[in-house]
C-alpha cells in the first residue's frame, strides 16, 4: 500500500501559488513589533525559569539544609552541593545539615526546573532574571553567595540558633514569624558589629 498526498483539481491546483504565499500576505499588512532590547525590556510570565535563589525563613534562617536532591535531580549535572553540619555555635539553618557549598553551573542549566521539584523544604526557587551571560567561564558558575536571598528588613543574620521552644517542623510548616529577642541577644554577645543588628525587628511570639 502505496500513501501519496490527494490530488488537487483543477481549482486547486489554480489556487495552490496563492495559499502557499497566504502567510506572507497577512503579514504584510500587520504593525511590527520590534522589542528594543536592551533599553526597553519587556516583562517576562510570572512563571518564567529564570535565575535560582536560595530562600531564609522570617528570622533569616536558610532553608537549604544540604540534602543535595536538587543536585541528584539536575539532568545537566549542572548543581554541586555539599552539606555540613549545624553546631551549637553555628547554625545556619533549621535542623542537623545545611548547604555549606552550592554552585550552579549557568554554562550547563537548562532551566528545566527539575532542581525545584527535587527540593523538600522549597529552599530553591527560581526568580525571572534571565540576563546571566558573561565574559568568561568562571564567572557563569554561581557560587552560594551569589544565589543567597539577602537578609530582608528584620531578619538577623546567621548563624545563629533557632527559635527557643521550636524544631525542623515549626520552620518546614513556615510558623516562624520571626526572630526572637534571645536570638537576637545571642548574635549580639558574639557579633556585636553585625550590620542586621541595625535593622532586626525582634518579635514576641515568634510562631504562629
Amino acid at each position: 500500500m502505496e500513501y501519496a498526498p490527494d490530488k488537487k483539481g483543477a481549482i486547486g491546483e489554480l489556487l495552490a501559488p496563492v495559499a502557499g504565499f497566504g502567510v506572507t500576505f497577512s503579514s504584510m499588512f500587520r504593525p511590527t513589533v520590534t522589542e528594543q532590547y536592551p533599553f526597553e525590556k519587556v516583562p517576562t510570565q510570572p512563571r518564567y525559569h529564570g535565575r535560582h535563589q536560595l530562600n531564609r525563613y522570617a528570622d533569616g534562617l536558610e532553608k537549604c539544609i544540604g540534602c543535595e536532591l536538587c543536585a541528584w535531580a539536575c539532568p545537566a549535572d549542572a548543581i554541586l552541593v555539599e552539606g555540613a553540619n549545624n553546631a551549637p555555635d553555628a547554625q545556619f539553618s533549621p535542623g542537623e545539615r545545611y548547604g555549606r557549598v552550592y554552585q550552579i553551573n549557568y554554562l550547563r542549566c537548562i532551566f528545566c526546573g527539575y532542581c525545584i521539584e527535587a527540593c523538600p523544604t522549597r529552599a530553591l526557587t527560581m526568580g525571572n532574571d534571565y540576563e546571566l551571560a558573561g565574559p568568561t567561564r568562571e564567572g557563569m558558575i554561581y557560587e552560594k553567595q551569589d544565589l543567597l536571598a539577602p537578609l530582608a528588613p528584620g531578619m538577623l543574620a546567621p548563624p545563629h540558633p533557632m527559635v527557643e521552644g521550636s524544631d525542623d517542623d515549626d520552620y518546614y510548616r513556615n510558623e516562624i514569624t520571626g526572630p526572637t529577642e534571645t536570638q537576637v541577644g545571642w548574635v549580639r554577645e558574639r557579633r556585636p558589629e553585625d550590620p542586621s543588628l541595625e535593622t532586626v525587628r525582634p518579635v514576641k511570639g515568634a510562631t504562629a
